[in-house]
């Protein structure tokens, strides 16, 4: 069989799969040719070509999320590259791993005048956990080089995970053959270095607090968590995108602290054990700044110095399982205070007044939306939430029963949330999955529509708000005079003219008395994929604030 003609290319590919990197995103283009006919001749290697390189890096990401291994995407040379530095931000806050393969002309040729070419060494530096740069003039097969990418390519499989860059400098002609070369690849054993367990003596008789952020399920620590949240000094916070559910955890937070003052430190934990990734809320995060903490214990291998709430003790690179469990085993007493107790009842009392919460029945408003998403969503799927209002609004809902949470949370950007769904619904065709998105989210990312072949088992709804609804919701922009032109961007474009414009059927809603049935059919039908709803873009704060006032537990 034949493949590239060039040494260094199959190199490179030969040293992916080794490494068990087997599925590509390619982005159209010239220079990077030669791994694309590598790729190709590879037996194991699965490729999908996505012709906008912002595009096909959140579709590698979404792959990579969904598929729980690395994904490596591969363009042409210039300022294609650079289109990939949203994903890989986010990836670089997610630790999920990519690897960004950038085509490039040789060192000679930089910032001489060549065409498409900019200096592409090391152009994710603060974003990418390691560099790695080659060089068809200088390359040798030698073990020094074959060290080197062994290294660089183990770098994905490190406790904290995330984005690495390898750039390749290639000569034309760049589309001849060649029978395929054999390379050596030595197995090397990482050992990881055990971490001592802090002293569990200090949560003796405390008041304790467990907040999760967001990650993926994990029914072992799901587990575990509950039987800690059984005791009734400890709380235990979580958010949908935790993917953690337990009749004894809280989790709607900003429900919760709507419930009580701030300043009742009835409420205020003595100890903080958080975990997992970003957290949504923002609420949770003014709380803990303002509260004191005497031990506040980060469970993580990723940035060891983030103190989110200022109040950082001690970052401990532990599998959260094992730490819980190892609590539990410990001789120390933690049902001296009902703290459980007090914070549970609030959550009762709001989950209670919430379902007889009730809007213009003659108006649509975005509350109605994730109210009826959560009424009619049944069996198992992955959700997707864009970023911004859409992610906020999910978290006033409990999580339902065998749904899994995604959300680009990590930069929390909204330039990727189609691609990264598209991605996650390829990677798993035999599974259910929905996009809850924004239409500025949508429009912004609409090339995500032009992959082929686009996944049949992602439904997408589209809220239709005329404009970035984020910005009604939030203090400073909703008062400002200019928040019409300048913050909100209010617009009056359809975003389903545009999908129709890439040949999907889309659905069509304005009216709240056919919410329901109109989304139960839409979810249904296995043809239908795309579901525009269009709510009341003025008083759709206002209808927020109500609710917020509506379930707030007043004495």
């Amino acid at each position: 069989m034949q493949s590239s003609d060039k040494l260094l290319v199959q190199f490179v590919v030969a040293a992916m799969a080794e490494h068990n990197i087997l599925k590509v995103v390619l982005s159209p283009g010239s220079r990077n040719a030669s791994f694309a006919i590598a790729f190709d001749a590879h037996p194991e290697i699965q490729t999908l070509v996505v012709h906008d390189e912002r595009a096909a890096a959140f579709i590698a990401l979404g792959w990579a999320q969904e598929s729980q291994t690395p994904v490596a995407i591969c363009c042409t040379s210039g300022s294609a590259c650079l289109n990939y530095y949203p994903a890989l931000a986010e990836a670089y806050y997610r630790n999920i791993p990519l690897l960004a393969l950038t085509a490039d002309r040789p060192a000679k040729w930089i910032n001489q005048g060549d065409g498409q070419t900019i200096v592409q060494a090391e152009v994710f530096k603060n974003h990418a956990h390691a560099y790695l740069g080659f060089d068809e003039d200088t390359f040798e097969y030698n073990a020094q080089n074959t060290y080197q990418i062994q290294s660089f390519l183990d770098v994905l499989y490190a406790p904290w995970k995330g984005p690495i860059h390898l750039n390749v400098g290639l000569n034309e002609p760049l589309y001849g053959l060649a029978p395929i070369q054999r390379f050596k690849f030595e197995r090397r054993n990482t050992r990881t270095q055990e971490v001592p367990l802090p002293d569990f003596s200090i949560l003796q008789d405390q008041k304790i607090m467990v907040l999760v952020g967001q990650m993926d399920p994990n029914t072992k620590l799901q587990n575990v968590l509950a039987q800690f949240a059984a005791f009734s000094n400890v709380v235990v916070l979580v958010e949908n995108t935790s993917n953690l559910q337990s009749e004894l955890f809280n989790s709607c937070i900003d429900r919760s602290l709507n419930g009580f003052d701030p300043a009742d430190s009835s409420f205020h934990p003595n100890v903080l054990i958080s975990l997992g990734g970003a957290v949504v809320s923002k609420r949770i995060k003014a709380y803990l700044r303002q509260t004191s903490l005497a031990v506040h214990w980060r469970l993580a291998s990723d940035f060891p110095q983030m103190n989110t709430y200022g109040t950082l003790t001690q970052c401990l690179p532990i599998d959260p399982v094992f730490f819980f469990e190892s609590i539990l085993n410990a001789d120390i007493s933690l049902q001296n205070n009902n703290f459980q107790g007090k914070w549970k009842a609030i959550d009762y009392i709001a989950k209670d007044k919430q379902a007889l919460f009730e809007t213009n029945p003659a108006q649509l408003y975005d509350y109605d939306v994730f109210s009826a998403i959560q009424d009619n969503i049944q069996g198992s799927c992955t959700l997707h939430l864009a970023n911004s209002s859409v992610v906020r609004y999910a978290q006033l809902f409990d999580p339902i029963s065998g749904v899994i949470y995604h959300s680009n949370r990590g930069t929390s950007g909204i330039d990727g949330s189609v691609s990264t769904a598209v991605g996650a619904a390829l990677s798993a065709p035999k599974s259910a999955h929905l996009l809850i998105c924004g239409d500025t989210s949508f429009i912004y990312d609409s090339n995500a529509l032009w992959t082929q072949p686009f996944p049949k088992n992602l439904k997408i709804v589209i809220i239709q708000n005329h404009g970035g609804g984020i910005f009604q919701i939030i203090p400073g922009p909703a008062t400002s005079p200019l928040r019409g032109q300048y913050f909100e961007a209010t617009h009056q474009k359809s975003p389903g003219k545009i999908a129709e414009g890439f040949g999907f059927e889309v659905v069509y809603l304005d009216q709240k008395e056919s919410l329901s049935k109109t989304l139960s059919a839409f979810l249904m039908n296995p043809i239908q994929q795309i579901l525009e709803i269009t709510t009341n873009q003025e008083q759709n704060a206002a209808v927020l604030q109500d609710f917020f006032n509506f379930v707030k537990n007043k004495k």
